[in-house]
């Protein structure tokens, strides 16, 4: 897939996208890169176009994760959401903006929030 990481996707980004396959999503691209920067999760939720920003902390010392979506943030997506349809040949479909926030608490397990429509 173009755009795809090299070397895969963390262990922690297997769980997200099996967690979004699990919710009835179909996961069209992980980690989509163009000049501009990366989308982290495209994929559908029925007949919506679904973003997901995905946020790990390994503890809280810098706050939540879904914190750290700020609203620079949020207008990089929107752009790189414009891009991504463009290239893939898409015109207007409905988008939702979600965070997947990801804890990663030191010798526990992986805590996942999901935010549905966050922006």
């Amino acid at each position: 897939m173009a755009g795809a990481a090299p070397g895969g996707i963390s262990p922690w980004g297997a769980g997200v996208k099996r967690y979004l396959e699990g919710q009835g999503c179909v996961v069209l691209a992980r980690n989509w890169r163009c000049r501009e920067g990366e989308l982290d999760i495209v994929s559908t939720d029925g007949e919506t176009l679904v973003v997901c920003e995905v946020k790990t902390r390994s503890g809280l010392g810098y706050g939540l994760p879904a914190e750290s979506v700020t609203r620079e943030k949020i207008a990089r997506i929107n752009r790189l959401t414009e891009k991504w349809l463009s290239s893939v040949g898409v015109g207007h479909v409905p988008v939702r903006f979600d965070v997947i926030a990801v804890l990663l608490p030191p010798g526990g397990a992986a805590e996942l929030t999901h935010f549905r429509g966050a922006f």
